[in-house]
């Protein structure tokens, strides 16, 4: 295409996509509903809070905990309802303020390699602020929040840093929240009484949003990519959706890396962190990057989760080549010094 003529293309195109979403949406507004700015604090330690989202820093070990909040609310009793509440509604001020934090620990936060997902609430509140979306997924703005979360969930699988899921008692990873699980490196999920915890039971619940709503950039959801050459077992859990899953059938399904008790709980994820931080950032963001994305090659996995890229990126980094890098020390007895940002 001549650059003359490349401006005019981009507008073209963008007014047939206006076009094509006033044809599937007739009695869509032409405002759609306004995007306030998000409320957002942040103290001395850089922690950040927002209406139903908390991240938490730890710089010593180089952590970011992200607990989300389930909904405090019944869900709108209609379309209607919601779109009256705008940005309120929780389904989409969780995804923005989710976005917003992702971004911020992108660019503002590098040090931080190792980002743990927690939540706190009922799984079913979730499930039914979920399922409003789902039976009115022809409704303009019911399609928006869910591609917004599509992409919201990609965004996750796309950033460089080692994901963690831990499902502790009370809380609430259920239907897209439960994606997060799926997306992680490494999920752990506390399995029987835990010593002065009387909150709910952890649990896992499916919904249909998990089978085919949310796919990753390599066109599979990531139930299928996590049972990459089992569909059977992808079957299997479909057949749980709605249903609450204790640690022992969650695990039994596959559905979590590990589950431990009381006595096991703090001590195997200590090691597990301790570990992933004393790689070089580097290695784990090109293993990590790779690893997520099973099955068939798209355009989106020869970017971000080809290996071969990702090993010649690897080896040419300070923390691989440098002076004080992995491979002019190797054999040398002395540690490799590794620049601790993910980028």
């Amino acid at each position: 295409m001549a650059n003359s003529s490349f401006d005019q293309a981009v507008a073209d195109r963008a007014a047939a996509f206006v076009a094509d979403s006033q044809g599937r949406y007739p009695n869509k507004p032409e405002t759609g509903i306004a995007l306030t700015p998000l409320a957002r604090q942040f103290d001395e330690a850089g922690n950040l809070t927002y209406s139903s989202l908390r991240v938490d820093i730890e710089r010593q070990a180089g952590t970011a905990t992200l607990t989300l909040a389930g909904p405090d609310s019944a869900p709108a009793a209609d379309m209607d309802a919601f779109v009256a509440e705008g940005d309120a509604g929780w389904m989409l001020r969780l995804a923005r303020e989710l976005d917003d934090a992702l971004l911020h620990l992108r660019l503002n936060e590098t040090e931080m390699g190792i980002m743990i997902f927690r939540s706190s609430g009922d799984p079913k509140a979730v499930l039914a602020h979920e399922k409003l979306l789902l039976d009115n997924a022809d409704h303009w703005l019911a399609n928006e929040v869910l591609l917004y979360w599509k992409r919201l969930l990609k965004r996750v699988d796309m950033t460089a840093r080692t994901l963690v899921t831990e499902i502790e008692h009370g809380s609430c990873f259920a239907g897209i929240l439960a994606e997060l699980a799926f997306a992680a490196d490494r999920s752990f999920m506390m399995d029987g009484e835990f010593e002065e915890d009387d909150r709910p039971d952890a649990c896992l619940m499916l919904s249909p949003a998990n089978f085919g709503l949310l796919p990753m950039g390599n066109d599979l959801t990531r139930l299928q990519a996590r049972f990459w050459g089992e569909p059977e077992s992808v079957g299997r859990a479909e057949q749980t959706i709605g249903t609450l899953l204790l640690a022992s059938e969650a695990a039994d399904l596959g559905l979590i890396t590990f589950a431990y008790d009381d006595l096991d709980w703090e001590d195997e994820i200590r090691i597990f962190m301790e570990e992933r931080a004393s790689f070089s950032p580097d290695a784990m963001t090109g293993m990590e990057a790779n690893l997520r994305f099973a099955g068939p090659e798209t355009m989106e996995t020869r970017i971000f989760g080809r290996l071969t890229a990702w090993q010649n990126w690897i080896f040419q980094r300070p923390n691989a080549a440098g002076e004080a890098g992995a491979l002019r020390r190797y054999g040398t007895g002395v540690r490799g010094e590794f620049d601790r940002r993910r980028v």
